[in-house]
């Protein structure tokens, strides 16, 4: 305890006694720093805020959905603090007044970039904080000049929202309007190719693939026909089964008609319905000449006997046997006809297959076109919709919640602290330049250091005995370094006086 009580004693005597090396030290560093810390200009700040309106049933029903508006506002949001909004602020602000060239301009913009920021506090409110410190300008024009840019950042913001949509989908709608002009045109080109060709390959019409569809049709339509057919000829088997167990005539009455009589009659009904018009292929003169050959062969085998007639049954069931096979024999011919058409189809594509895919391309390009053209014309017709909702009712709807502030006071820098901090510095900087200096000068405070560094024993010390006038020097030597301390805290004091004054001035 005593050794750091000999080491902490011997600091201070060494500090005291070159105390105007630490003075002067302390004086040269706090005027330093105080001249540098003058001279960094103020910093003033402005803020706005901006609540943006995303709702509008309209809007929505036409397809200008929040998604869409939000990223409108995003990408407006991102865009303004471009390079050419940035020299629309400095050209109409005082920021323009120090611009000659456009290496002044660059650095201008470059300069403001860092100085404004565009947020996005919450989900419909955006904040844009403006930063002006132009050592060229005052206090007060510093902080009147950082409201104006917030100002005109609020009103480039509106000018890109009204204007600058608009403008786009105007844009837009040129754009699609070419780009149908030049459809229409490649569409028109297209369809001459396709009606030279039809016109040079008559039995090509349908193209290539429409020429494949109808050959799968067509397949597809033998398939069921085979089905049905085979239908057909199950039900023909079945009647014939019923036919062979069934009598052809039964026992009748005295009031009952002879074979002969039935005969006539049937032949008298097929006379009725050819004066009628109705040829051997109807349905009806089919089944009434079966029934006449069926009646004819009964009374053939008869003989006139009057004993019996007809059975019903058996002449119901060759009525249904000749609809049958009436159906089996129009089953069969449409059955031919669609293998002969399959037959020229396979034929067609087997012969020239150049052709067919001459004939597929020439459709298919076609086709492309057709439908692309048909896309744009539906884009077209809904961007102009659109177009005209945002015109007269606009969907997105600005209100200044906050307009930009004065500032009353510079945000940067924090004058007060960097005066304290620079004091404290200097005074630092001279108590450890006169500790150093003691460091590098062989002197013993007490007689313990001299002690320890010797390794010899010290019997004793002699105190100093000043006269009266060295005691006389001394004091105004004293006195003199604490006015000169006094005075240093006496100008730190000012300083602060000054800061203090100005940002009063300011308010």
């Amino acid at each position: 305890m005593n050794g750091l009580y000999d080491e902490v004693l011997s600091a201070l005597h060494s500090v005291w006694n070159r105390r105007w090396l630490a003075l002067a030290v302390a004086w040269g560093v706090c005027l330093l720093g105080w001249l540098v810390v003058a001279l960094i200009p103020n910093s003033y700040e402005s803020k706005a805020r901006i609540f943006v309106q995303l709702d509008d049933a309209l809007a929505e029903q036409v397809g200008i959905g929040v998604a869409d508006k939000k990223r409108d506002i995003e990408r407006i949001r991102q865009t303004l603090t471009s390079a050419v909004n940035l020299e629309k602020v400095i050209r109409s602000t005082k920021l323009g007044d120090s611009v000659s060239s456009p290496k002044d301009m660059e650095g201008a913009v470059a300069a403001l970039g860092k100085a404004v920021k565009v947020a996005s506090t919450e989900e419909n409110i955006f904040e844009i904080t403006a930063k002006a410190s132009d050592g060229s300008l005052s206090e007060a024009e510093n902080a009147k000049l950082a409201q104006e840019i917030a100002q005109k950042m609020i009103d480039i913001f509106r000018e890109e929202n009204l204007s600058g949509g608009r403008g786009e989908m105007t844009e837009t709608l040129q754009f699609v309007n070419g780009q149908l002009q030049q459809r229409e045109k490649e569409l028109e080109s297209a369809e001459q190719r396709r009606l030279a060709f039809e016109a040079k390959n008559p039995d090509m019409v349908a193209g290539g693939a429409a020429g494949l569809q109808r050959l799968e049709a067509a397949r597809a339509e033998l398939r069921g026909i085979d089905a049905d057919l085979a239908g057909a000829q199950s039900a023909v088997a079945a009647i014939n089964g019923q036919l062979a167990g069934t009598p052809a005539t039964i026992a009748g009455g005295p009031g009952t008609s002879s074979p002969k009589s039935s005969l006539a009659q049937a032949t008298s009904d097929l006379a009725q319905m050819r004066a009628r018009g109705l040829t051997d292929n109807h349905p009806d003169v089919i089944a009434l000449k079966s029934q006449i050959a069926m009646l004819r062969t009964v009374a053939q085998g008869d003989g006139g006997n009057a004993g019996g007639v007809p059975n019903p049954a058996y002449s119901s069931l060759q009525s249904i046997k000749a609809d049958r096979e009436a159906s089996v024999q129009s089953l069969t011919a449409r059955r031919t006809t669609i293998q002969a058409e399959i037959a020229q189809l396979t034929a067609r594509q087997i012969n020239d297959p150049e052709m067919a895919a001459e004939a597929q391309r020439i459709t298919r390009d076609y086709d492309v076109l057709r439908q692309q053209y048909d896309k744009l014309l539906q884009d077209r017709e809904e961007l102009r919709l659109r177009g005209e909702v945002k015109t007269e009712r606009e969907a997105v709807k600005f209100q200044v919640v906050d307009p930009p502030t004065t500032p009353r006071a510079p945000v940067a820098p924090n004058r007060p602290l960097l005066l304290v901090g620079v004091l404290v510095l200097g005074l630092g900087a001279g108590v450890g330049a006169a500790f150093a200096l003691g460091q590098l000068r062989t002197t013993f405070a007490t007689t313990g250091k001299l002690e320890s560094a010797t390794g010899l024993p010290v019997l004793g010390s002699i105190s100093r005995t000043l006269t009266e006038a060295a005691q006389a020097a001394r004091l105004r030597q004293r006195k003199l370094f604490f006015a000169g301390l006094g005075a240093l805290g006496g100008l730190f004091a000012l300083l602060m006086a000054v800061e203090f004054v100005q940002r009063g001035m300011v308010a």
